[in-house]
């Protein structure tokens, strides 16, 4: 059940630059290859692959931009896509993809080695239509165009997964003669275990986001900045070394600390603040960095009550970290986990930890005081060698002046984990 010691992605030559934020006045170099990056898309495509023919389906038609991200590799205006259903791809059976762009935007898919062929996206939104009379000739069409790519890919079967869509798209599938079953199962699933060139590339993400937590604490190391000042060197540090976006704007500090999941303000951080922060940090690749600290405003020495905190919240991560291994189930990690204080309950952070990877995903798994009503049949699934999980604590007490924020990211082996993210905790002990 051993728990490595953080393994640094770079050579000792390397490692000043990205540990010491000072010196890092111009963005970081990635190390990851093109062959790495092309390995990890045949080996997304294939776990997809996997599951669409477990299923028994003809084809899976993906929306979701993350989901689309992860079989195809392709990165088109995510954000705006998430909430926009003009961007969705389609993968068969057989292995074809078709990727559907937003028009004009055809060309960043093109040459994508994943993607079989391109075609201009059918929308059908209402914001582009204006009307239901129009919504339902152009929906016709967009299903007609699904089922053909499921008759002359798919295996037969007239079953089509799909993670999600409009209700009146669901219709028109149907009304053709598909059965459409939930494919978020399938696409969680695939995610679940990460080959070595996606750790490689998850590595230099968390680098990345190590090298941006140094810059909140040079940030934070000078009271009289605000919460929003100091959480915006995350974003600098991500975006300058080609991460996408930030999930979250999960930074607070002193009294805003408790109880957790008070976003960034306007609020002016004092001396001996207590100050505490969720990266949830869609990094370099699309891959994720879900990590947390806290520390005090000025980098002052804690109070009894700070430290109490603060080693509490500490033992948590380092316990249920421990446990982590292949084949542990959901049941064992509950009975071993780490007893959470009576005080702290009411306010705990819910999951022990949760799996990572392009973003949050599966398998989540709630803390002991929830845990026998939240999986059911469940509880008897176990982690594999190659599922990556951030592992949670929020120690507050209910009216309590402060509270403290821990997270480290792990990638289970055989034999335990290891940890990949970077930054020290605090010298508290």
């Amino acid at each position: 059940m051993a728990v490595h010691a953080p393994q640094s992605p770079f050579s000792d030559e390397r490692k000043p630059v990205y540990l010491n934020v000072a010196a890092a006045d111009r963005p970081l170099a990635s190390p990851v290859s093109a062959d790495t990056i092309n390995a990890a898309r045949r080996y997304r495509k294939d776990r997809m692959l996997e599951q669409i023919r477990a299923a028994d389906c003809d084809a899976l038609l993906l929306y979701d931009p993350v989901n689309i991200r992860y079989v195809l590799d392709v990165s088109n205006m995510t954000i705006w896509m998430m909430h926009n259903a003009f961007h969705y791809a389609v993968v068969c059976a057989d292995g074809t993809a078709v990727d559907f762009p937003y028009a004009g935007s055809e060309h960043l898919s093109r040459d994508l080695p994943g993607v079989s062929e391109v075609r201009t996206a059918t929308t059908w939104t209402f914001q582009e239509s204006q009307g239901e009379e129009a919504t339902a000739t152009v929906v016709g069409r967009w299903a007609a165009e699904i089922d053909e790519l499921a008759r002359a890919h798919g295996a037969g079967t007239r079953r089509i997964a799909i993670d999600s869509c409009e209700p009146s798209g669901v219709a028109a599938l149907r009304a053709l003669g598909l059965e459409v079953v939930d494919g978020y199962p399938l696409t969680e699933r695939a995610r679940q275990i990460k080959s070595a060139d996606e750790l490689e590339m998850l590595r230099w993400t968390l680098a990345v986001c190590d090298a941006g937590m140094h810059r909140l604490r040079e940030a934070s190391a000078e009271p009289g900045r605000t919460e929003l000042e100091i959480w915006a060197e995350l974003h600098h540090e991500n975006i300058r070394n080609g991460g996408e976006w930030i999930e979250t704007r999960l930074l607070s500090s002193g009294p805003r600390t408790n109880p957790w999941f008070q976003e960034a303000s306007h609020r002016v951080t004092e001396a001996g603040d207590m100050l505490a922060f969720d990266t949830d940090m869609i990094g370099p690749y699309g891959y994720c960095a879900d990590v947390s600290r806290s520390w005090t405003v000025g980098h002052l020495p804690p109070t009894p009550a700070q430290r109490d905190l603060y080693m509490h919240a500490l033992e948590q991560i380092e316990h249920n970290a421990s446990l982590l291994r292949d084949g542990v189930s959901f049941r064992e990690l509950d009975a071993l986990s780490w007893r959470i204080p009576e005080r702290f309950q009411a306010q705990n952070y819910g999951v022990i930890l949760h799996g990572v990877g392009l973003a949050d995903e599966s398998p989540w798994i709630a803390t002991h005081p929830t845990f026998p009503g939240s999986l059911s049949d469940r509880a008897d699934l176990a982690l594999a060698a190659g599922m990556v999980v951030s592992v949670e604590s929020y120690c507050g007490e209910v009216g309590g002046a402060e509270g403290v924020k821990l997270e480290a990211q792990y990638v289970v082996t055989e034999t335990g984990a290891e940890r990949l993210d970077h930054l020290p905790w605090e010298d508290w002990a």
